[in-house]
């Protein structure tokens, strides 16, 4: 009988996702042409086409298909993908609000508590905390002088920790983590921590556990199925645990600044979030509460912290693998800077091959390849295809920072991607890896900031080496899926 029941069970189930999908297609042609795509499965949709190790090269050989836009289901959700350097720019920029929504994503509405914060919010939410946010960012510094200034002195503690390895080799992940992250600690909790305190390191285990978690087979399937998810066992529940440590170290946080507040003087981000929920305190609609506090800076803490310390991870990484461009660089800081003097964000425009370095890095490791998902909203027409409102869109960063007709040589690491036949830096549309449009990256300035002058001041004060041979340096990702994880491997920091 059991057998019996949940046969019917999902007889059932399939009839209700056909005869949906089959209303879902007539309402489409009724107004226009939906994208073309391959056809889903019930229940299961496209899983068997686009899961698995290299998420993006699956959705991307879709692209080669079926064309720059179209339509795949994860699961039982309709996805428009955009799949190509023009489709991507034409609808985060062109049309940029009809475009300008977040789009339904599982891990992300965990992470987020169903959508507070910034990353995750829309409408109304969205605006006034990406304004307050800004806002407060940049009155400590963000862009200015004095944000620079606390990125220069973290990476003076970071060049004496390298110091105290004496040329032997280590595993980089949690130096250039504790590094990055120190800087947001600064401007969010108004001060840094020792690189050997427990809950520093308990933060940024907890950090690289979601980002691994992330981009794993188990973190995709979650998306397409998290109320299954949910209820099975599976390594899923460790990243689950690490968001709720970070929620809960946050909120501790929180606290002792509401013990010590001064409303005249604040501290930091979390000093100036609290004085704002305080003005707003009778504002029946205010999107500025304890549970908005703790989202957003957890948002912060995400962006600022293991973005920026994976890519100088994998820069590293790639820079042993091509030793004539450290070479190179090494002669670039010695020409502008010397070795005495410290780096500073002024020393970049005079610096185009360290510049192009940078940005040949963040465009070969394409940290984010499938972007952040958006989502239509309302009834729209694109490129002769009609997007139902609250469709969720993946804008493939990948398919910009790989597009053939922007970048020359797009699969091979090449710092002349951005520069000239003169040595000068250029720009190229084609560099997306903070997104763009309405939904840009609200760290980008400090990642930026932050990626030169740790590269700058690590390579003038070290040489690179490895323990294993150049040709044994794999640069192709230990997971591929949300994000491009790397390779875990060791470095020598050989004083210059």
């Amino acid at each position: 009988m059991e057998i019996i029941g949940a046969t019917t069970l999902l007889l059932i189930v399939c009839i209700v996702f056909i005869v949906l999908s089959i209303t879902q297609a007539r309402k489409g042609k009724s107004k226009g042409k939906l994208p073309p795509g391959p056809t889903p499965l019930p229940i299961l949709g496209n899983l068997f086409q686009f899961t698995g190790k290299d998420v993006f090269k699956s959705l991307y050989k879709l692209g080669e298909k079926y064309g720059p836009v179209y339509l795949l289901h994860m699961g039982m959700d309709p996805v428009v993908v955009l799949c190509s350097c023009d489709a991507v720019k034409e609808a985060l920029i062109s049309n940029a609000e009809d475009f300008g929504a977040r789009g339904h994503m599982p891990l992300l509405n965990r992470i987020t508590c169903g959508g507070q914060g910034v990353v995750g919010s829309n409408g109304e939410r969205w605006k006034q905390l990406r304004r307050f946010s800004l806002m407060t960012l940049r009155n400590f510094g963000m862009g200015k002088k004095s944000i620079a200034q606390r990125i220069q002195e973290e990476a003076q503690f970071l060049m004496n920790e390298l110091r105290k390895s004496k040329g032997q080799p280590l595993d980089p992940t949690f130096y250039f983590s504790k590094a990055v992250s120190n800087v947001i600690c600064s401007v969010v909790l108004g001060d840094r921590f020792e690189y050997e305190d427990k809950d520093f390191l308990t933060i940024l285990g907890f950090m690289n556990e979601i980002f691994k978690g992330f981009s794993s087979i188990w973190g995709q399937v979650y998306n397409l199925y998290p109320n299954v998810m949910d209820r099975i066992p599976g390594p899923h529940h460790k990243m689950f645990k690490a968001i709720d440590g970070i929620h809960e170290i946050i909120k501790k946080h929180v606290k002792r600044h509401k013990e010590t507040l001064d409303p005249n003087d604040p501290r930091d981000f979390i000093d100036c979030f609290l004085i704002k929920t305080e003005q707003e305190k009778d504002v029946p609609a205010s999107e500025f509460n304890t549970e908005a506090i703790v989202n957003t800076t957890f948002d912060l803490f995400g962006a600022g912290t293991e973005t920026v310390s994976t890519t100088l991870r994998y820069g590293f990484m790639i820079l042993l693998k091509y030793p004539d461009v450290e070479e190179r660089l090494h002669q670039e800081i010695d020409n502008v800077i010397g070795r005495d003097r410290t780096p500073c964000i002024e020393d970049r425009p005079q610096m185009p091959y360290m510049d192009a370095v940078i940005h040949e890095i963040q465009r070969f490791i394409d940290l984010l390849p499938l972007g952040v998902p958006r989502k239509a909203t309302q009834d729209l027409k694109f490129r002769d295809y009609f997007i139902p409102e609250g469709t969720t869109i993946y804008p493939m960063l990948g398919s910009v920072l790989r597009d053939p007709k922007q970048f020359k040589s797009p699969n091979r690491f090449n710092p002349e991607h951005f520069l000239d036949d003169k040595g000068k830096f250029i720009r190229n549309e084609g560099f997306m890896p903070f997104s763009s449009g309405k939904r840009v990256c609200v760290g980008e300035g400090l990642a930026r900031m932050e990626l030169f002058l740790f590269f700058t001041t690590i390579l003038q004060n070290f040489s690179l080496w490895s323990p294993v041979d150049i040709e044994d340096i794999d640069l192709t990702p230990l997971l591929s899926g949300f994000g491009n994880f790397p390779r875990y491997y060791q470095l020598a920091f050989t004083p210059r």
